[in-house]
C-alpha cells in the first residue's frame, strides 16, 4: 500500500466509529422527535373532531 494512502487511512479510521456513532444519534433523535410530533397531531386531530362534532351537535354549524 502506498505510505501515504496509509498515513491517511491511519488517521482516518481510528475516528470513524465516533463519526458514524454520531450520525446514528442523530437520525435516532430525529426519528423520535417526528414520532413525537406525529403522535401529537393525531391527537390534537381527534380532539378536533369531538370539538367539531359537538359544535354541530349545539347547533353552531
Amino acid at each position: 500500500m502506498n505510505p501515504i494512502l496509509a498515513d491517511i487511512y491511519s488517521t482516518v479510521i481510528p475516528s470513524a466509529p465516533y463519526l458514524i456513532a454520531a450520525y446514528a444519534l442523530v437520525w435516532a433523535a430525529l426519528l423520535v422527535y417526528v414520532i413525537i410530533v406525529v403522535r401529537g397531531l393525531k391527537k390534537t386531530e381527534a380532539q378536533m373532531a369531538v370539538l367539531e362534532e359537538a359544535v354541530r351537535a349545539k347547533g353552531g354549524d
